[in-house]
C-alpha cells in the first residue's frame, strides 16, 4: 500500500532519508560536498512529502520559499531499491500541488551535473533548465530548472 504524507522537517522519517541522501551526494560531489551541504540544511523546513510503501518511508522531496511566487524543491530523495518505479514523480507532482494550493505560480531547483538520472527526470516532467540563480551562479556543476505549475 502506498500513502503520501504532508508534514515538516521535523519528521524522523524524514530525517532519516535525508541522512541516506547526504551519504550519496558527499559520494557524488565528492570535494565539492561541503559547498552545496550548506545550502541543504532542513531545520526550518516546512513543507515535506514523504512516500510510504507498507509503512515505510521510501521517497521525500520538500518545498520552502524562494520568492515572491515561487517555491525551491530541495531535498528529494528515494531510495535505491524503489528508484525508477514513478515515486520521485510522484513527489515532485504532490510539491507542485502543495505550491499551488499556498498560492505559488512556480517552482525551481538545483541539481548537480553528477546526477543525471535527476535531470533526466526532471526534464522528463516538464521542468527546463535554467541560468544558475541564487548561490548557484557561476557554479560549474549546478544545473538550476524551473517550471511553472498549473493552476
Amino acid at each position: 500500500m502506498i500513502e503520501i504524507i504532508k508534514t515538516d522537517s521535523s519528521n524522523a522519517d524524514f530525517q532519516s532519508l535525508v541522512a541516506f541522501l547526504d551519504a550519496d551526494l558527499a559520494f557524488r560531489d565528492g570535494e565539492d560536498h561541503a559547498f552545496y551541504a550548506q545550502f541543504n540544511k532542513t531545520d526550518k523546513i516546512k513543507y515535506v512529502i514523504l512516500v510510504y510503501q507498507n509503512k515505510t518511508a521510501i521517497a521525500c522531496g520538500a518545498i520552502r520559499e524562494w520568492g515572491s511566487g515561487t517555491m525551491e524543491i530541495k531535498r528529494m530523495f528515494v531510495q535505491p531499491e524503489f528508484r525508477r518505479k514513478g515515486f520521485a514523480q510522484m513527489v515532485v507532482n504532490s510539491l507542485e500541488s502543495w505550491t499551488k494550493e499556498l498560492g505559488f505560480e512556480k517552482c525551481i531547483l538545483e541539481t548537480g551535473k553528477n546526477q543525471p538520472e535527476a535531470i533526466q527526470l526532471y526534464q522528463k516532467i516538464g521542468f527546463e533548465i535554467t541560468p544558475n540563480y541564487g548561490q548557484y551562479v557561476d557554479v560549474a556543476n549546478s544545473v538550476c530548472m524551473q517550471k511553472n505549475v498549473e493552476s
